[in-house]
């Protein structure tokens, strides 16, 4: 729309800040919430050298925790070096001086991928030396939209994901979405399985730090018809995870 265009470039000269910056100003937890995510910060995250983030939400039917999905957030995070590898033949790693020590806040309504990741840690040693302890809120089971208190969690989950160094998100997911969008971050995406088995690679690098727009307009105002919004600008680009959606990039990015 041509007569917005001039004031919203003055508001917003880096497109891909607009969700992060109106996101911060108008989601303001509650008390209840920011009880949740600061008592939680600080019990388990703040005195960590690094922070990682890692949202997991399947589509999948049936009981998880699914192995495949497993293989695929480990693929991902060892790959990309956000996890370091762990020593399956030794049981102690000789370090000098204080280790380096890596948070990892887990959110899934399943508790098995987290108990999974845990125990790898804590039964064998990181490759590196680092100490990396694993860390998740809740496990609600199933998503329970109609509940407060559920709701509350999830929010606090939300906000404790932005407040991460780096982060690791599902294809599809508004929960990845808005966290990633609070914190100014470029999440690793993880690819949506399919028929049971984990992609390969198993995720890639978002191109901004802006969610995905799962339902977009296929109108040419201007044209007066259907066409492919996402190459009418050069700051609109298709996302990631979802062909058909829309997302918001700074013009100037290289990818």
């Amino acid at each position: 729309m041509p007569s917005f265009e001039q004031q919203l470039s003055d508001l917003f000269p880096n497109k891909e800040t607009i969700f992060h910056f109106l996101g911060r100003y108008l989601f303001h937890p509650s008390n209840k919430v920011w009880g949740l995510v600061s008592r939680y910060y600080q019990a388990y995250l703040a005195n960590a050298d690094e922070k990682l983030g890692i949202q997991i939400r399947v589509f999948e039917t049936g009981t998880g925790p699914f192995q495949h999905v497993l293989d695929q957030i480990l693929a991902c995070t060892l790959k990309e070096n956000l996890l370091p590898d762990v020593n399956r033949k030794g049981d102690f790693v000789n370090s000098s001086g204080k280790p380096k020590s890596k948070a990892v806040l887990m959110t899934s309504l399943s508790s098995g991928y987290f108990e999974k990741v845990r125990d790898m840690y804590w039964e064998h040693p990181t490759a590196t030396g680092e100490i990396i302890g694993i860390y998740q809120p809740s496990h609600e089971g199933y998503q329970q939209t109609e509940k407060k208190r559920h709701n509350q969690k999830a929010w606090a989950e939300i906000y404790l994901l932005s407040l991460t160094d780096a982060l690791v998100t599902s294809s599809w997911s508004t929960f990845g979405y808005v966290a990633q969008g609070l914190g100014g971050l470029k999440p690793w995406i993880l690819y949506k399985p399919e028929n049971g088995t984990a992609p390969d690679p198993a995720c890639q690098r978002a191109m901004s730090m802006e969610p995905c727009f799962h339902a977009p307009p296929f109108y040419d105002c201007k044209a007066k018809r259907g066409t492919d919004t996402g190459a009418l600008v050069p700051h609109v680009r298709h996302c990631e995870d979802m062909s058909w959606g829309l997302k918001l990039v700074d013009s100037f990015s290289s990818q």
